[in-house]
Parts: structure tokens; sequence; C-alpha cells
């Protein structure tokens, strides 16, 4: 008999001998076993994952003598002739040659006729999608309401190009791409089988360069053993394939993360002298680093992927790089790949690429200035020199809110992806300085807080009631300010010292009532940005604990919008608060973010 080739040799011939196709294999069983066959079958997926093996296995199991069975014994005569390509009962067509609608018509004609052995007719269509639409249509017919004798398997690569009436009438399945180590260990049993010595890392070698087809493996090993005879290494297998080690790829990682340029630069030459082609290398460079970002996330999810010597280097470096630096790695690297590859000059552009993604990597990111102005507004370990207005420790609680009212992302985690991205949106960051004060206007006289009473504004009423009066044990008294727009004014005094960046969204709060521990404060309708950012967890904290410290009880805030609200005259800024404003835009961090941004101090409008 002549030689077979392992592609051949070792074709499936029962569905547990189909790789990485579990979900398929499982479905398919299930089905037979409980006689529930579907009149056609859409298999979908990369060349050499197994829809034509998988379909010629079903053809088998629903022919052979002792079935319809899962496990077809493979020894009968319908089941050997089906194995050999020469049933009568099972006719595969190549749709690519068979693709005009005379064709079709004649095989519409010819599924009346009863199977010659097996129960049914299968007719096996492989790249269904090379059909033209006329030859579809004149299939549609018969594939919705087959003679229950026939059953239609159809195989193809390009799903989207099958027109979705013929995807209606199928049950689609859709064949996945084999992992690298399910394809390794068959490579392994195939050479014991054959008593061929091939390496581990040689078997890594060559289920990487399958790109997760077994037919593409088989055929590379059927190739090395006719080049090296029984004795197969890593090193033949990147000779014969011209492709990179992996230990090439784990070393430019790890020079890259760790900016080491010149042994970056030295792994591209030496790969460009030996004639690697640097596309690949590329591409496995992204493929490596794409390993290491998903290892951050899910490091149970590359089980399959990766060989054991890659795991170790990823657990390695995935702790040396934040998210964002190693998107940003991967960007640049990215940016290169679709000019490589029609490049004159590769190793330029790699070099280039490579040198550019290690400077990205000693870049200050927006998210990183953030986390480091938020951790000296909480507290410095070393306290800085005190300024001249003695406001050194202010200017940097001040540091933080460096925002305008309704900027996006002024809450939560300075350091997140997505607050650094809505920060970056702007192009020119504005620190904010003040608003303008309100023009004096007469104010109604204040309400007064009396001993024995609790006075509400007539603006926080809904009835429209001017006052409410309750006794000593209903509700709580506050021994305080003399009146709340006095109380507002010296909270808003002490603003301007110690926060004055923040400062023009007290200015347009009004006081509305002090009732039950609690100050509300009114905002016009336009101002609803000020009154959110005056109640995010930090404003808020600071304003009741000024309000504590000046009434002698835990105090509380709340803010509505109102539209009735008559603005409170402000006095002038203080010298301190000038002071400290000026020292807060002197500070060196500030300076520091302006240059980097190229940003500039402005007042508000």
């Amino acid at each position: 008999m002549s030689y077979q080739v392992f592609a051949r040799k070792y074709r499936p011939q029962i569905f547990d001998d189909v790789l990485g196709q579990d979900h398929v294999v499982q479905t398919l069983k299930n089905a037979i076993q409980q006689r529930r066959l579907a009149h056609a079958y859409l298999f979908v997926g990369p060349r050499g994952t197994g829809k034509t093996s998988t379909a010629r296995i079903l053809a088998k199991a629903v022919n052979c003598v002792h079935g319809p069975t899962p496990t077809p014994c493979g020894v009968c005569d319908s089941c050997r002739e089906i194995a050999l390509g020469i049933s009568l009962d099972v006719l595969e067509i190549d749709g690519a040659s068979n693709n005009s609608v005379d064709q079709v018509r004649e095989l519409r004609d010819n599924v009346r006729f009863a199977p010659v052995r097996g129960r049914y007719k299968v007719y096996i269509i492989d790249e269904v999608h090379m059909l033209t639409q006329q030859a579809f249509n004149a299939l549609l017919k018969t594939l919705e309401e087959p003679p229950q004798h026939v059953i239609f398997v159809f195989a193809t690569t390009e799903p989207h190009k099958v027109l979705p009436t013929i995807l209606s009438r199928c049950q689609r399945f859709d064949l996945h791409r084999i992992p690298p180590r399910v394809i390794s260990e068959h490579l392994n049993f195939i050479a014991t089988q054959e008593g061929v010595t091939l390496s581990t890392a040689a078997s890594n070698a060559i289920a990487a360069a399958a790109d997760g087809g077994l037919r593409d493996a088989e055929s590379m090993l059927d190739q090395l053993v006719a080049f090296c005879g029984t004795s197969i290494d890593e090193q033949q297998v990147l000779e014969v394939f011209g492709l990179t080690a992996e230990q090439v790829v784990l070393d430019l990682s790890q020079a890259i993360i760790t900016r080491e340029s010149t042994k970056a630069l030295h792994l591209i030459h030496a790969q460009q002298e030996a004639g690697k082609d640097l596309s690949k290398l590329l591409t496995d460079l992204l493929n490596f680093l794409r390993s290491v970002l998903i290892a951050q996330v899910d490091a149970g999810s590359l089980q399959d992927e990766q060989s054991e010597k890659a795991k170790a280097v990823t657990t390695s470096l995935k702790a040396q790089l934040n998210t964002g630096q190693l998107l940003r790695l991967m960007e640049i690297l990215s940016e290169v790949e679709p000019t490589l590859k029609w490049a004159t000059n590769k190793k330029l552009h790699l070099e280039l690429a490579v040198i550019r993604a290690i400077q990205s990597l000693a870049e200050v990111g927006f998210d990183q200035v953030l986390d480091a102005l938020e951790e000296l507004r909480q507290g410095p370990v070393n306290p800085r020199p005190v300024g001249k207005g003695g406001t050194a420790p202010l200017v940097i609680q001040a540091a933080r809110t460096l925002e305008t009212p309704g900027a996006p992302g002024a809450s939560g985690n300075a350091g997140s992806v997505n607050a650094a991205q809505d920060r970056e949106s702007e192009k020119r960051p504005v620190v904010t300085e003040e608003i303008p004060i309100v023009e004096a206007v007469e104010a109604p006289a204040a309400p007064i807080v009396e001993p024995e009473t609790v006075v509400t504004s007539s603006r926080s009423s809904e009835s429209g009631t001017q006052a409410a009066e309750t006794k000593p044990d209903e509700e709580e008294r506050i021994p305080a300010a003399p009146d709340i727009n006095q109380l507002w004014i010296d909270i808003v005094t002490e603003v301007r010292k110690s926060r004055p960046l923040i400062q023009q969204y007290f200015t347009v709060a009004v006081p509305v009532s002090l009732l039950h521990n609690e100050l509300r404060l009114g905002f016009a309708s336009q101002h609803s940005m000020a009154m959110e950012t005056l109640l995010r967890p930090n404003n808020r904290k600071y304003i009741e604990q000024l309000l504590t410290e000046r009434l002698g009880q835990p105090m509380s805030i709340r803010g509505e919008t109102r539209d009735d609200l008559v603005p409170i005259v402000f006095p002038d800024k203080t010298e301190a608060a000038t002071n400290a404003e000026s020292d807060f835009k002197n500070d060196p961090l500030i300076q520091k973010a302006l240059e980097i941004f190229q940003a500039e101090i402005q007042a508000a409008d």
C-alpha cells in the first residue's frame, strides 16, 4: 500500500477522536442517542479543525449496522466504505467546483432515490459558501423539506457568505481553534506511534505555528520527519519553517518591559541576520504581550495556550507593569504592524516601534499625576515647608480639585482608566480660580435661631408658611450661630483660606434652614452641578466638619434646587485667602502639572 500522510492516517474515526470540539461532539452524540437527528447541519470553523471529519463520523453513526449509534463500529461494510470515501450513500461534494445551478438541480433530483446500503443518504458539501446565489435558491425547497432518508451536512470557513435563508434551515455548529497544548500532545502521540523522537520544545513550536489547525500541525510534522529523520528538536523546526524561537520572544518581551533598549535591538538584529520574518516576530511579540494582559485579569484562561516556560515569564512580567502601561505598549507596537508587512526596511520600522514602546514606559501618565496629587492631598509622609501664608498643607488639599463645574470624572478613583480618559478628553485643562462675587443685593433679614425654638426659612416649606415652631422635646436646638446666613458666610470665609479653588461652589449656595442637626442648602437650577460637587463625599465631610466645629455638635448637610432663592452678599476676599491662592498657583507640583499638560491657570467665567 502506498504511503499515507499523517493527516489522513490519523484522521478521527469516531467522535471521541475529535480533539478540542467537545461541545459539538457531545451535542451530536446526544442527538443520535435520543433519535433527534436534524435534516441539515452546518459546520463552521477555521481550516483543519475537523469539520469534514466530523461530518464523516456522523455519516458512519447513522449508517452503521449497529446504529444509529454514537459509537460506530468501524468494521462493518458501511463504516469501512465511508472511511475510504467510496460509499454510494455518502456523497462528498466540493462546493467550489460544483457551484452552478445545473449541478444543484441534478443533486436535487438524485435525493429522491433511496440509499443503497444504509439508512440515510448523506450529502456532505464542503466550502458551501462558494455556491452561487442561484444555486442556493435552487436548493432551498429541498433543503427545507428533504426526503426522510436524506441528511445534508455543510462545511464552511466563511459562514457570512452563506445566505441567511440557508442558515435558517440548518443546525449550526461552530468548531473552535484547537488549543496549542492539545495539538502538542497529539503530535507527541503520533511521534510515539511512528517511532520518532520529538522534543517538547519542538512540539510546542509546531503547535504554535499551526495556529489552531490540527491538520496543519500534522502536515508540518510529516515534513519534519522527511527532513530530520527519527529525531526532531526545536532548532530544526525553526530552520525548516523560518519560525522564531519562543525563547527569543520571551527575551525580547523582557527587554522591552525592563527598558533594556540595547538588548532589544541586539535581538532584532540577530533575527534579521538569521533570515527570520520580522513581521512574524512582531506578531508573536504582540501575542505574548496579550497573554501578559490577560494574565493580569484572569490567569486561568491561559491554561491551554502557553507552555510552562511562557507561563513562568508571564507571571514575573505581569507584576512589573500596570494595565495602562501595557495597553500603551501594545498600542505603539500594533501601529507599525500594518506597515511592516509592506515596508522595504522592516528592521528599521520594528526598531523604531520598540524604542518608542520602551520610552512610553518612562512617561508619566495623566492618571499617575492624579494619583500622586491625591496621595499628597490626603497627607504626605514628610510634610513640606510651610509657605509665607502658612498654607502649604492647605495647598496640598486643594491640589486634587483641579476641575471646573461639570467636569466629567470628578469623583471616584482618580487613577482608574475611565477617569483618566475623561480628563484626557479636555484639550487644555483649566484651573479654576474663582467665579465673580455676586453683586450686592439687599438681602432679607435672616431668621434668628431662638434659644427655645428652631426656625426654618419660608422657602423650605412646601405649604408656603412663613415659619415653624416646635417645642424643645420635639426638635433639637442649635445653640450656636445667631443666623444661618452669617453661619454660611463664616464657612465661605474659611473655605477661601483653605480651599480657594472650590470656593465658587460655596458662593452660589444659599442656606435654607437649620433643623434637626441638618443644614439645608438651596441652589438655583443652573447651579445643579455645584450642588453635586459640594455633596460629594470628600466635600460633604469637609463642610460637615466646619459646621460641627462652629456649632459644637455633629452636623450634616442636604442640598436642593430652588428658583426662589435670594443670593447672599459675601465680603471681599481676605488677605489670607489671597495669599493661599497665590501659594497654590506657585506650588512646584502645580507648576509641574501645568508644564506637563501645557496648561494655564485661568479665572472662571
